[in-house]
């Protein structure tokens, strides 16, 4: 991992900090793409709706690392509601952010990492692609898209040595999901029952969801491409009995 050139976007908070803090540790190099970059890992500023601003982002992010040989695509937006409950823009507006984003900042990325020896993506997808769960219709159908996309990609990029894989996290202890809980009546109450639809009984921790999406890029994992990586405390694949008390 010493010396990898990783970009990783939405890389300012939550798992994408720890997924930064995670390379860093391990001795990559790492540059991060956001709308604000936090201080700490070099940042470039970049809104993955607009095509220019994501280009002239990476552009940046290249020129600094000298190359790029990781891009994580993390940044995204979330919605709640049924299918009903968000209008004709803003499901525009979160599928431009969740998957076109992707789609915007790897088709930058793509002539750096064909010249890399180590290339890898990793997109952060989320188990909503495989659980049905309830008020997250359009949050849900993008990571859909962004799950069967990841597929796509890993088998038109075989041929170019690039390997795709996600990870689909389960509820994790972001701030994103912390200012939803904090929106509602009871929080606490909330946060309860998000943790108990868990079958470990607790939230994804980000530096669990980072260690995941490091050992995916790791050049180590060569054998790696196409593969979906469940985070979720076992939500997608244990049917266990209710707790009792």
């Amino acid at each position: 991992m010493k010396e990898l050139r990783v970009l990783v976007t939405g890389g300012a908070s939550g798992i994408g900090a720890a997924t930064v803090r995670r390379f860093a540790q391990d001795g990559a190099r790492v540059v991060v793409l956001d709308r604000d970059p936090a201080p700490g890992a070099h940042g470039v500023r970049a809104d993955l709706s607009d095509d220019a601003s994501v280009r002239a982002a990476v552009a940046e992010a290249v020129a600094h690392l000298g190359g790029l040989d990781v891009l994580v695509n993390n940044a995204g937006v979330g919605a709640v509601g049924d299918v009903t409950a968000n209008d004709d823009e803003e499901w525009h507006r979160v599928y431009d952010v969740n998957v076109l984003g992707i789609v915007r900042t790897t088709r930058a990325a793509l002539p750096h990492l064909r010249a890399s020896g180590h290339a890898a993506v990793v997109n952060t997808c989320s188990i909503a692609a495989w659980t049905g769960l309830p008020q997250r219709a359009l949050y849900s159908a993008t990571k859909g898209a962004v799950q069967a996309l990841t597929l796509a990609m890993a088998a038109d990029h075989l041929a170019d040595g690039i390997r795709v894989n996600c990870v689909n996290p389960g509820t994790a202890d972001t701030p994103w999901v912390q200012r939803l809980l904090d929106a509602t009546d009871d929080p606490a109450a909330e946060r309860a029952a998000l943790q108990a639809r868990q079958p470990t009984g607790r939230l994804v921790s980000a530096d669990e969801v980072a260690h995941a999406v490091v050992h995916l890029a790791d050049p180590r994992s060569s054998a790696t491409t196409g593969v979906v990586l469940a985070v979720d405390g076992g939500t997608h694949s244990l049917r266990l009995p209710a707790r009792q008390g």
